[in-house]
């Protein structure tokens, strides 16, 4: 008997569909614990919930959740270290990635610090000019204006040489990082990253938010401990989960263990819309403020922070978060907003000339282990999200390097898939000598190559990812929870298994299927988006979506006009002018005419 869902082998995408799979008992306990109808319970248990976690996983607190923060390598040091200068009153600053994940982290610890009545200066490297991370220029600099002590976030855990520098300058360096590392931490006086080969915490999955955030109860217990809050209050650092929770949100970690409770209880603390810079970001994207979701974080206020790394100025995201200044917040917002609009237009443009480049190659092979596209003045700031964009479309990593012919070195970033770790391949190809730099994770990795280079780039990469891909590949169906009909996917289904959310890797958001349904009033919208309705066989209907779909499969089978389809895709909230109801965003479909 096939595992298939429905029967589904090949769908318009070419994948088959399988019901996510859950231990029965599992299940069972579930819903006895919880008295909780047997779909979420099933779609609880398929997630690797644990009947005995159930209660962590639906209401999680920090009270139980929160790490030691002595489990982190070096996380006592760090605190000693940033103490002993807060009480020697010492110029310290703040060295961020150009991202949310960096400028999240250097607010959190700008606002400690201001609550302890001591001002840190902020240093985004300029991407363009600089790249990422540390290095000895941007050290000479902070020295130059003053600096006797430098905190990187984001950044730094491979960063040996420009630490080295720093140590010839005199400069003490903390590191907090996220990032995967090899072999012996760089030289400063502490690194903490839950990624060091030393690391015990258990905590890999948290961004580099995260990772700050422990550091503030650390800082809080050093600096009772020395009894600086004899005359002070103790800085509540639960008022700045919002900045955590972005961070874990935007850097795209998996929303697992503590990491789950820190994205969810940081997402009611944004609700509260404290934060003068989310305000006035939320404002010039016109968004209406309310009960903030991963919607708000990853996709209003995520991209247009990101924008000023991206292509204008880098420390604008961080200036924004970390700012008291409501005018000056007000500016900064409107630049990112319009910074993130040009962002759109250049990714658009990249984009489309990468797919014409790859596609129309007389060598392109739609099943090999890696994709990579490379173009003469393609924007560094956007090329990662370009790769983002076609790992969906080609379902493999994919590397984009945007090329500078009168340097004739590239900068590249890519994306990966699950089951391939991209991070660990670009780091091999770094050892081998192909790549001037290059590091990252399982899922997205940065590298800098000589133009010469990139055939051999390719076949490293195609090598040595080969069996990874292949394996990911073929299992690469989509998991289904639950079956439903167009009247059953209304907003109370919606509701319940919200209990699930926040979705995110580690917690992927319900999928649910609509068997038999006929497309109607289908049309295209702007950017290739499809509209259409999904009507049962007795005339009820749902409102539905599908995503730069026009020029797909999917598309070209929601408007073909033919007979019912099987649906796949996700519930979303639709409260446009107050009538609350769900609107079903399409992620594939299978016509039940055609062989499967």
């Amino acid at each position: 008997m096939s595992d298939d869902f429905l029967g589904v082998r090949r769908s318009a995408l070419g994948r088959a569909w399988r019901l996510r799979p859950a231990d029965p008992l599992d299940v069972t306990a579930i819903q006895r614990a919880e008295g909780l109808a047997e779909p979420l319970a099933r779609a609880i248990a398929s997630r690797g919930i644990a009947p005995d976690a159930v209660e962590d996983y639906l209401r999680p607190t920090l009270r139980r959740l929160f790490p030691d923060p002595s489990s982190f390598q070096d996380m006592d040091a760090a605190a000693r270290v940033l103490i002993d200068a807060l009480q020697a009153r010492t110029d310290i600053w703040v060295l961020a990635d150009y991202d949310v994940d960096g400028g999240a982290s250097a607010a959190q610890l700008v606002r400690w610090f201001r609550a302890m009545g001591h001002e840190l200066s902020i240093y985004v490297p300029d991407r363009l000019a600089e790249g990422y991370g540390p290095s000895a220029l941007a050290f000479e600099r902070m020295k130059a204006a003053g600096a006797a002590l430098v905190v990187t976030v984001d950044c730094g855990a491979a960063a040996h040489q420009a630490l080295e520098a720093a140590a010839g300058l005199d400069l003490d360096v903390v590191v907090i990082d996220h990032h995967l590392m090899r072999g012996d931490p760089p030289r400063a006086r502490a690194v903490v990253n839950p990624n060091r080969l030393d690391d015990v915490s258990g905590q890999g999955n948290l961004a580099a938010a995260g990772v700050v955030f422990v550091l503030l109860a650390a800082l809080n217990r050093e600096a009772r401990a020395r009894g600086l809050f004899a005359d002070r209050p103790e800085p509540d650092i639960r008022q700045w989960l919002d900045l955590a929770a972005l961070g874990a949100i935007c850097d795209v970690t998996a929303l697992t263990g503590f990491n789950r409770a820190v994205a969810a209880l940081g997402l009611k603390v944004m609700s509260s819309w404290q934060n003068p810079g989310l305000v006035a970001l939320m404002e010039a994207a016109k968004s209406e403020r309310g009960e903030a979701t991963p919607f708000h974080a990853g996709f209003v206020l995520g991209p247009r922070i990101n924008a000023g790394g991206r292509i204008g100025r880098s420390d604008l995201g961080a200036q924004l978060l970390s700012s008291d200044d409501v005018d000056a917040v007000q500016d900064l917002a409107v630049e990112l907003d319009r910074l993130n609009t040009e962002r759109r237009e250049v990714e658009r443009d990249i984009t489309e000339a990468a797919i014409l480049q790859v596609e129309r190659s007389s060598n392109f092979d739609p099943e090999a282990p890696i994709v990579l596209a490379a173009g003469d003045g393609w924007h560094p700031g956007v090329i990662g999200v370009v790769a983002g964009r076609l790992k969906e479309r080609w379902r493999r990593p994919v590397v984009v390097v945007g090329l500078d012919v009168a340097t004739g070195i590239g900068k590249g970033s890519g994306r990966s898939i699950e089951g391939v770790n991209l991070g660990r391949a670009v780091q091999d190809a770094f050892d081998a000598g192909l790549l001037l730099a290059g590091g990252g994770h399982a899922m997205a990795a940065g590298l800098t190559v000589e133009t010469l280079l990139l055939p051999d780039l390719r076949d490293f990469l195609s090598e040595r990812l080969a069996r990874e891909a292949e394996a990911a590949i073929q299992a690469d169906a989509l998991e289904i929870d639950v079956l439903t009909t167009a009247r059953g996917a209304d907003r109370d289904l919606y509701e319940a298994f919200q209990a699930l959310a926040p979705f995110g890797p580690g917690n992927p958001e319900p999928s649910f299927v609509l068997a038999g349904v006929s497309v109607r009033d289908a049309r295209v919208l702007n950017n290739g988006h499809v509209s259409c309705r999904l009507a049962d066989p007795d005339g009820r209907q749902v409102r539905a979506i599908a995503w730069r779909a026009a020029e797909t499969e999917v598309g070209r089978a929601l408007l073909g006009g033919g007979g019912a389809l099987d649906v796949a895709g996700l519930l979303k909230a639709d409260d446009w002018n107050g009538r609350r109801g769900v609107q079903f965003e399409i992620v594939d479909v299978h016509d039940p005419r055609r062989a499967v």
